[in-house]
């Protein structure tokens, strides 16, 4: 996969960084030598989760959901699913012509465990291209354990991260983004469409991830 593009000076701005996930993969990036903006609705609680994690010394800034979309090349969207639709109207003339990124899990929890929620449109990342309708929507990082995205003892992260969407450039961006996470490797996994099982496989995780007390992560062979 030599032929990624290098995306080693991009600034990456993660709406929902006050979040575990949001904030493992804030960690990550910024360990990689990325600028990163962590977005929240609120500026000083999102400087308070980029000061937990070092703060301007490990190139972290907080600032709120409408700053962090405007200065930022790349944004990941790390928000609730309860807040999806809502956080992507509010800020689509922001996102308009950058490259989205959806990681966004509609997932539902009952005596049973998890499973994956029904969605309008198909998908979480369908949900965020029917919105954003000027923005390059990309479908990536669902299964990546934010236990392991924040803890400091693990340097390299055993995992491939599935990356869908329709443009190819916009793709190809954030495979190579995904390979900036030491260990980890960015595998295109199809269109937008199919964006739907890859989400609904994540109650499939947690349930694997709670009988054996682990945090499994996938990989792809013969690739």
């Amino acid at each position: 996969m030599s032929d990624l593009p290098d995306v080693s000076g991009l600034t990456i701005g993660i709406l929902g960084g006050t979040g575990d996930q949001g904030k493992g993969l804030a960690r990550r990036f910024a360990l990689a030598g990325h600028q990163v903006i962590i977005g929240s609705r609120a500026a000083d609680r999102a400087q308070e989760a980029a000061d937990e994690l070092g703060g301007a010394d490990k190139g972290l800034r907080g600032l709120d959901n409408a700053a962090c979309a405007t200065e930022s090349d790349i944004v990941i969207i790390a928000v609730p699913w309860g807040g999806h639709r809502a956080t992507l109207e509010s800020l689509k003339s922001e996102l308009a012509g950058k490259i989205v990124v959806d990681c966004v899990n509609p997932m539902g929890f009952d005596k049973k465990g998890a499973y994956a929620l029904p969605v309008e449109e198909g998908s979480a990342a369908q949900q965020a291209e029917a919105i954003l309708t000027e923005s390059r929507v990309v479908a990536a990082f669902h299964h990546v354990s934010a236990v392991l995205l924040l803890d400091p003892q693990v340097d390299t992260i055993d995992l491939d991260v599935l990356v869908l969407g329709d443009d190819r450039e916009a793709t190809d961006t954030v495979q190579a983004l995904a390979g900036q996470i030491s260990g980890v490797r960015g595998v295109f996994g199809g269109r937008l469409r199919n964006a739907h099982q890859v989400e609904a496989f994540t109650a499939n995780l947690i349930s694997i991830n709670r009988r054996y007390k682990a945090h499994a992560g996938i990989r792809i062979t013969d690739v």
